[in-house]
């Protein structure tokens, strides 16, 4: 099975991450098919990059995302809460409503 999930880089007590597809039988470090992205933990704020169109392409040849990968394609509106990949041109709900919210300015009305 393939998977999407973290190898460690970096030196020590400074660690980068890349965001690679791996044969689940592998070790965390060892060989990999291909680098999607990375995550430097150690940032502030946390930078993540992916590549959208390459995980998107993962996703649908049936690659599954660890944990902790999979909260980051959440995050990126990549997948849903359920695991599944969410459509390119789709909204989330929460996306959505977050639109919502930025595109109506907040008015006060005081009363006279």
């Amino acid at each position: 099975m393939v998977r999407m999930r973290l190898r460690r880089m970096g030196a020590k007590n400074n660690p980068t991450y890349r965001i690679v597809i791996a044969d689940q039988n592998s070790p965390r470090d060892g060989a990999f098919i291909e680098t999607i992205g990375h995550y430097l933990p150690t940032r502030q704020p946390a930078v993540v990059e992916i590549n959208v169109e390459r995980a998107r392409l993962w996703l649908s040849r049936g690659a599954q995302p660890s944990d902790t990968v999979a909260s980051m394609l959440r995050h990126r509106g990549i997948i849903g809460a359920d695991g599944k990949l969410i459509k390119e041109g789709a909204a989330t709900t929460s996306e959505a409503t977050a639109e919502q919210s930025t595109a109506m300015p907040a008015t006060a009305e005081v009363a006279a």
